[in-house]
């Protein structure tokens, strides 16, 4: 291999040639970028479900595409598949994808309407016990394929391998809001260890739900500023209150620069560096010294073989919560010192809400765009700015900017903590 398609440490560097996004923004790279620049938000009120009663009324759902209103499965699924389909037209691959596929995906698991029906059918007369006990009692005795799969998550992964002609057995995982980059590090890794020459790496979620709303409100991190819905998220706000939960997927097609190359495929950027570390601190909360957050940056940007002043803008994790967008301006701050008020700092989840499992996925796309196209995705909503937070968020009004690195940060509950850095093509 020469040594034009070699990273710092003599592993090949990893080129992406397709992408696809679907969010509240809408479908496709084209109509989400567009928004996105524009500062428009796609949160909304949410008519999928009743919200009644719920302290949280708002989401950034995706609902221009017809499917099963709470079937977490067929929703994140068909997500998948767009954004796939978008991300294989663009790398120019037709027909099996012969290569691995590294898919992130929610949490699953039967909503508690269900369980009840099929409680009430298995009833304490047959089956002594609370509710839950008699809902595995039904689900022993008589089989529901159908039933069974719309509560497994494993099956997204599996009916994507079929559709797209993949290699090997399909990786599921599901790490908190670290999973999508978390997906795409697995595809590198693999790219790297020499297994491959090609990954699809995938990231999607359909899970919002009145359940989750309940459960991400008893944990206190949801917004309950419903009105207007666009304005809930503020990131690195003095008023910011939570985050929006949000639906959305995206795909990246990975490939090592020389095989890209050999083929002819366009190369939209580099994946140059990944870091991963785990926060022991707390089942949800981040240590609130960022500690871990900043040994995730650090090891990013050693994988990539930069230092921090290689960085040219910053794609925040900034879900608009008090405590996590505290943390992560500390951890910035001990990496890039008195230099980061002079590095764009912005989040697009004031526009898309958290996509959750999907969002450094879809964030790693955005990121790329910026490379490519050399505009800064706004903050909106930054109108009342935190004292304790001084960072340039290219506030409420998108920047032109040519950046050639771009580092991705994503955080997640329960400690997950992944951070990407992407560059131009080599010239």
């Amino acid at each position: 291999m020469s040594n034009a398609y070699k990273d710092h440490l003599g592993r090949p560097l990893i080129a992406v040639t397709g992408m696809g996004v679907i969010t509240s923004l809408g479908q496709g790279i084209e109509d989400n970028w567009k928004a996105l620049t524009s500062g428009v938000s796609g949160i909304h009120k949410i008519e999928r479900f009743p919200t009644e009663g719920l302290n949280t009324r708002i989401s950034g759902t995706v609902d221009f595409i017809e499917l099963p209103a709470q079937n977490a499965v067929e929703r994140s699924y068909a997500f998948a598949r767009e954004t796939t389909l978008e991300a294989l037209a663009q790398a120019g691959i037709s027909g099996d994808f012969n290569g691995p596929l590294f898919l992130a995906a929610p949490p699953i698991e039967p909503e508690w309407s269900a369980r009840f029906e099929l409680a009430d059918r298995a009833g304490p007369s047959v089956h002594p016990g609370d509710a839950y006990d008699r809902f595995l009692a039904a689900m022993r005795e008589r089989a529901d394929p159908v039933f069974h799969e719309a509560v497994m998550f494993g099956s997204i992964s599996e009916r994507l391998a079929d559709r797209f002609g993949t290699r090997g057995l399909p990786v599921t995982l599901s790490t908190a809001c670290a999973s999508g980059a978390t997906a795409i590090q697995l595809g590198v890794e693999a790219i790297r260890q020499g297994r491959t020459d090609r990954a699809l790496t995938v990231a999607t979620d359909g899970s919002v739900s009145a359940e989750s709303l309940i459960r991400f409100a008893l944990l206190s991190a949801l917004s309950t500023q419903n009105d207007p819905p666009q304005k809930a998220s503020k990131p690195f706000t003095k008023d910011r209150d939570g985050f929006v939960i949000a639906e959305g997927a995206a795909t990246l097609v990975l490939e090592s620069l020389e095989a890209a190359v050999a083929r002819g495929a366009r190369v939209y950027g580099i994946l140059k560096g990944c870091g991963e570390k785990a926060d022991l601190f707390h089942r949800t909360r981040s240590s609130p010294d960022g500690g871990p957050a900043i040994a995730t940056i650090r090891a990013a940007l050693a994988d990539a073989g930069m230092d921090e002043s290689g960085i040219g803008y910053i794609n925040a994790h900034g879900t608009s919560t008090p405590e996590n967008d505290k943390m992560e301006f500390g951890a910035m701050s001990a990496v890039f010192g008195d230099g980061l008020p002079q590095i764009p700092v912005s989040s697009n989840k004031s526009m898309i809400g958290h996509t959750l499992t999907a969002a450094g996925a879809v964030e790693a796309v955005f990121s790329l765009q910026t490379i490519l196209t050399g505009t800064l995705p706004p903050t909106i909503n930054y109108l009342n700015p935190d004292p304790a937070i001084v960072l340039d968020v290219v506030p409420n009004v998108r920047r032109d900017k040519q950046v050639s690195a771009v580092l991705s940060n994503s955080f997640g509950f329960g400690g997950q903590n992944a951070s990407l850095v992407m560059a131009a093509e080599p010239a």
